[in-house]
């Protein structure tokens, strides 16, 4: 009974969607099963100082603005079971659970959603700004201290599991109690309350006159992840993309698919976290809806026999696979066993010279792995030996990958990464390893070339020029997809009840004018050495022409060699072969094979059987 009881209750997949899951891509939701809700709470300096344009028409509160928003319809795409929300200090009025004076909980944690864009928008521009004034006012004498414990209570009453708890601070003033050392004790006090209980606390400090300090203040009370380095003076964001690039550095956390073992011999591993640095991005999938409520409808499967109608039990099926006529029979027990190749880990063969390695093997996008103390201790230390060896010698490690434990095992290459940084020091690469997977032999394919047709060296030298001048710096970043950008913006202008959508820049389309600038005549001097000089590429097709009706046109002969035909037998492919083909083959060898094709075949494979 209890097992019919929990069959019927049961909300998940069923079976084949199981199978589903066990692909790529389900880790993000994995993390949220087991990991929680990551949360970021945005702190907004709302002093008079914010509201302050430096001439260029744009104030540091309206960039700021902006970037929150542009956050938002972000995460409403990418994951919106994240909780956002949004604290103003520095106001005449007050709002937030523990009634501090000048802080002002305008949006609690909670989903992000098109009403809390569009009470975004109200404060943007002049009349935000004017609308900003009359409802909340502006009052200097707040205490950051108390800002940052209103954001930490806001933490509190959340009820789901949090993975990560974040607060960016938005601010163009670099010591706001230089005049109240009581005040600016408290803010350290409370700064480091909140690293101890796993909140992290970013700085996104905008541009002021005379320039923006860190060292005066907010160096004693911003935390860092342990892949940053506290000494570095940040860059002061004075546009709004230079600001997004920080805030999406910030809020993207830095999520492990997997985290495993790499085995050097059978007494020697390291632990590892695996990451992916590229996924390919869908269109959300729509969500069905009962037309009565527009709430979202749940999905059950159910199976039934086909004769009697009555409902089986996961215990009453079986699954089988053909093999040659034949259906093999297997228990849930045994389809579960031949899933299990191997224990999950990275396991080494050898190292290879990288000059090994060939464009040509690329399968699927590249994977990246990290050291990760928290299963082997003295694992980072290991890595960076192993690393910095490989990086010396210019070798990659061959190894054995299993991922999961029901995926079958890759052979992949580990190709070592340096750790590169910016001028400011600032991290642009990480060091570690590419996963690079390698082909099987079955993943090999020999593909029939077309004949060559030789060119001139002059026809060569010129096509070099041509490709000179359109070469440029490709970057991935440079270019969205131009039918999710739409489909998002289509999206967004339904929620926020916009007139029409903003039309997305198609940046895949080539810059015809720009490449004509670049060429000059060389298109034209190209086309000479190659083209004969009354050809005409806009002009219509000569056709051939028309037998009379008396005469029956002949088609061409199809010759195939001996070789090939006795490829062809030796393989079981003459049936890939024309009939007209087959019956000049047999009339070559004098053989009487008949008129079908199954006739021809038999005698074809009688003869080379004997010769």
């Amino acid at each position: 009974m209890s097992e019919w009881v929990s069959y019927y209750r049961s909300e998940g997949p069923g079976p084949e969607e199981e199978e589903d899951e066990q692909q790529e891509g389900t880790e993000a939701v994995a993390d949220y099963r087991f990991s929680g809700r990551d949360s970021l709470i945005f702190l907004v300096d709302a002093s008079k100082a914010m509201f302050e344009s430096d001439g260029d028409g744009v104030t540091p509160f309206d960039m700021t603005v902006q970037c929150i928003r542009n956050v938002y319809t972000s995460k409403i795409i990418s994951s919106d079971r994240d909780l956002l929300g949004v604290v103003f200090y520095g106001t005449e009025k007050n709002k937030n659970l523990a009634d501090f004076k000048h802080v002002y909980v305008l949006q609690e944690l909670d989903n992000p959603g098109a009403k809390r864009v569009l009470e975004l928008d109200q404060y943007r521009g002049d009349e935000g700004r004017v609308l900003f004034r009359d409802s909340f006012g502006h009052n200097a004498d707040y205490s950051l201290g108390e800002a940052l414990w209103a954001c930490s209570n806001l933490f509190s009453d959340v009820r789901v599991r949090l993975s990560h708890k974040r607060i960016m601070l938005f601010t163009n003033e670099d010591d706001p109690h230089a005049n109240d050392s009581a005040k600016a004790k408290l803010a350290r006090t409370r700064a480091g309350d909140l690293r101890d209980t796993g909140i992290i606390l970013d700085l996104m400090h905008l541009k002021k006159p005379g320039g923006f300090d860190i060292s005066l203040f907010y160096r004693d009370i911003i935390n860092t992840a342990e892949d940053e380095d506290l000494g570095i003076q940040p860059e002061e964001s004075g546009k709004l993309e230079h600001l997004m690039k920080k805030v999406r550095a910030k809020e993207t956390n830095k999520r492990a698919l997997v985290r495993l073992n790499l085995y050097l011999n059978k007494d020697l591993s390291l632990s590892v976290g695996v990451f992916n640095l590229i996924q390919k991005a869908y269109k959300p999938y729509p969500v069905k809806l009962y037309r009565e409520t527009n709430e979202p409808v749940k999905t059950k499967t159910r199976m039934f026999n086909g004769k009697t109608g009555s409902l089986l039990l996961p215990s009453d099926t079986k699954r089988a696979q053909t093999y040659g006529n034949r259906q093999i029979v297997m228990e849930k027990e045994e389809t579960e066993e031949l899933k299990r190749f191997d224990s999950q880990g990275l396991y080494l063969i050898g190292f290879k010279p990288l000059a090994m390695l060939k464009q040509h093997h690329h399968v699927k996008p590249s994977q990246f792995i990290y050291p990760e103390e928290s299963l082997v201790s003295g694992s980072t230390t290991l890595f960076n030996a192993l690393l910095m060896k490989c990086l010396e010698k210019q070798v990659m490690a061959l190894c054995r990958y299993t991922a999961r434990r029901n995926t079958p095992p890759r052979f992949v290459a580990l190709v070592p990464q340096e750790e590169e940084v910016d001028e400011q020091k600032v991290q642009i690469a990480p060091p570690g390893f590419h996963i690079i997977f390698l082909p099987y032999a079955d993943d090999k394919r020999n593909v029939d070339f077309t004949e060559k047709v030789p060119a001139s060296r002059e026809q060569v030298d010129k096509m070099k020029e041509i490709i000179q001048k359109l070469r440029f710096k490709y970057r991935a970043d440079s270019f969205e997809n131009p039918v999710l950008q739409q489909h998002f913006r289509n999206l967004e202008a339904l929620a926020l009840d916009m007139l029409e959508p903003e039309q997305a820049e198609d940046l895949t389309m080539p810059k015809a004018e720009e490449m004509n600038r670049r060429l000059g005549n060389l298109v034209e001097e190209f086309k000479q050495l190659v083209y004969p000089p009354d050809y005409n590429p806009d002009g219509k097709a000569v056709k051939r022409k028309q037998a009379s009706d008396s005469q029956t046109e002949k088609r061409p002969k199809v010759e195939v060699s001996k070789d090939e035909l006795r490829s062809h037998v030796q393989k079981g492919t003459l049936g890939k072969l024309t009939v007209p083909v087959l019956k000049d083959a047999c009339r070559l060898y004098g053989l009487k094979g008949g008129g079908k094709k199954q006739e021809l075949m038999d005698a074809l494979t009688e003869y080379f059987s004997e010769h």
